[in-house]
């Protein structure tokens, strides 16, 4: 299915499936059945590493809470675009999303640390960092009065800026050039610092906005150019490797904390599972992904000197510490962490 028809198609079909579960209060098809449905929404594809966690997930409560709640997993934005998404989760229509910090940095000014570039040394940094609860705790549990807290974070690999027509060697290849962004002011602010002209918006309107010539190119991992057909259109990929950036499993606050206690026991297990089943697929995917960019899309795979981008990008980190001075014990830890596993 084109990508135009297949985006209005889910956005039809996610209207339709949210509405007719609303209708049913949240409870079963009406025989009999009074669970409470537990909806998951998210962008990606059924075979991304996001949607097997999330099934694994699933398939755990299910497993253990199957008496009372029935977890339903909603891929490819059937239930709307992400921002869409999250919105529904603050208000409880559904229960779970799976977000971008972008997006969490509108509703708590701490999740811009994530968007920093080259916050981290090397990946072993990142992860290291990020199952550390003294650097995450602070940002995840900051979101409550807004109705929402993370309560897992997922690997989603180096974001990297790919183009259709011009290779990103150094940065100012990429000046004059729209590219599109998640939508946060430090991503803004970033592509400023490049000479490039940063363009957001919603991830599903990408690829029309590639192909239609609005867009130069884009930033993502891998798994963009093969899942979500940006590599038929982008015939550059430059790993610059400007961000490490993880994405969120959100809840409904008020969700978590209707949960008994035993029942909570049960909910952490399963975050637990969803992230070490999207990490331990997350490897393999982009292994794919980059075999299947270069020889059936073939995408040029360019590997840059990064030294060029981070000075470019360095002013970001005292500009958003400044702004921000609540980050800095945060950042201090993750500093910490990078002295301990430089990259290679």
């Amino acid at each position: 299915m084109p990508f135009m028809k297949r985006r209005t198609f889910l956005s039809l079909m996610g209207a339709v499936a949210l509405t007719s579960s609303m209708m049913l209060t949240g409870c079963g098809a009406g025989s009999g059945d009074d669970r409470k449905i537990v909806r998951i929404g998210h962008v990606q594809s059924q075979t991304h590493p996001d949607h097997l966690g999330l099934e694994a997930f699933a398939n755990y409560i299910n497993e253990k809470l199957g008496d009372k709640y029935r977890v339903e997993v909603y891929p490819s934005e059937l239930l709307g675009s992400q921002t869409e998404m999250v919105q529904l989760t603050q208000t409880g229509a559904i229960d779970f999303v799976v977000a971008s910090t972008a997006i969490m940095e509108t509703f708590s000014a701490k999740y811009q640390i994530f968007n920093l570039p080259y916050l981290f040394s090397s990946v072993e940094a990142y992860h290291e960092a990020m199952d550390d609860p003294e650097v995450t705790d602070p940002i995840f549990k900051t979101t409550s009065k807004a109705g929402l807290e993370t309560v897992a974070w997922l690997d989603a690999g180096t974001r990297n800026f790919y183009t259709i027509k011009t290779p990103i060697n150094q940065p100012s290849d990429l000046k004059g050039l729209k590219i599109r962004v998640q939508q946060s002011p430090t991503n803004v602010e970033m592509m400023r610092l490049l000479g490039g002209t940063a363009t957001p918006m919603g991830f599903g309107d990408v690829y029309t906005a590639l192909q239609a010539g609005i867009l130069d190119g884009a930033e993502n991992n891998e798994l963009a150019l093969t899942d979500n057909g940006h590599g038929d259109i982008c015939k550059y990929y430059s790993y610059d490797m400007h961000q490490m950036v993880p994405d969120l499993l959100v809840a409904n606050y008020a969700f978590l904390n209707e949960l008994s206690d035993e029942e909570r026991a049960i909910f952490e297990e399963g975050f637990q599972i969803v992230k070490r089943t999207e990490q331990d697929a997350w490897e393999d995917a982009v292994a794919e992904a980059k075999d299947k960019a270069e020889n059936e899309q073939h995408v040029n795979f360019i590997y840059p000197d990064t030294a060029p981008f981070q000075e470019a990008m360095a002013p970001l980190h005292d500009s958003v510490l400044a702004a921000n001075p609540e980050l800095q014990p945060i950042y201090d830890l993750i500093q910490q962490h990078n002295a301990a596993h430089t990259a290679d």
